[in-house]
């Protein structure tokens, strides 16, 4: 389910569990006539709102949000998974579960005086349970200071004890700062990263986006995917 640290040079995976994820990147393209944004508000964003796939406005959007991430300088180092039923959140408390998280994570950056950007998505599976995928930016001087927090964290938002497994984050790449020593590898693994996200996709996303990898994204309550303001359409459309 979890991907390993991606690659280290070779355009392959390292070992561990999902090690065929970066053995053939696929490229993400956003044709000019796809939609940028899934929109907000109304029937789409209710929260008992049920969906099984990401849609190609989602895909679209994820994707423009990455490449905007990069734009303002804010390009995503960590892959983070948080297993929310394994935390004892049920399938309907994924959504504020998550965004409960990333409040916590945007606020303690914030007082370290650092940006950030991230996206998340959601799945569900026989096996895995309901769980989240994020891509965020979080420097390499601060990752210590996130790691010592973010149990803290789940016990807040649970309201149960941690437990091990619950969570787990690596740097995109394998190596703390990869983006700043390897930008050009970097920009390799990001792409293998997002499309991890992204193979939740329904058939017509992803034939469109040419999307190689896909698994079934599961039963998701509420909003499936989500990304920071800053990256988001309006902030998109406003830069250019």
């Amino acid at each position: 389910m979890l991907p390993p640290p991606f690659d280290s040079g070779e355009k392959r995976a390292l070992g561990e569990a999902g090690a065929d994820l970066a053995l053939n990147y696929p490229r993400i393209g956003v044709a000019p006539d796809l939609p940028c944004s899934t929109g907000r508000g109304g029937a789409r964003n209710r929260a008992d709102r049920e969906s099984h796939a990401l849609t190609l406005a989602q895909i679209a959007n994820l994707t423009a949000a990455e490449r905007h991430a990069e734009a303002i300088g804010l390009p995503f180092t960590r892959f983070t998974t948080i297993h929310w039923e394994g935390a004892g959140v049920p399938l309907s408390g994924m959504v504020r579960a998550t965004g409960r998280y990333i409040d916590l994570l945007t606020k303690a950056l914030a007082r370290r005086s650092c940006r950030t950007a991230w996206i998340w998505v959601l799945e569900n599976g026989e096996g895995k349970g309901g769980h989240c995928h994020l891509l965020v930016h979080i420097p390499a001087g601060l990752v210590g200071d996130v790691t010592a927090l973010q149990r803290r964290w789940l016990r807040s938002i649970t309201g149960n004890a941690y437990r091990s497994g619950v969570i787990r984050s690596v740097p995109i790449g394998g190596r703390l700062g990869l983006e700043a020593s390897h930008p050009e590898l970097h920009a390799v693994n990001r792409e293998a990263a997002l499309a991890y996200l992204l193979k939740g996709a329904d058939a017509e996303a992803a034939k469109r986006f040419g999307l190689e990898r896909l698994e079934p994204g599961g039963r998701i309550i509420g909003r499936r995917c989500s990304t920071s303001q800053n990256i988001g359409a309006k902030a998109r459309g406003e830069r250019n």
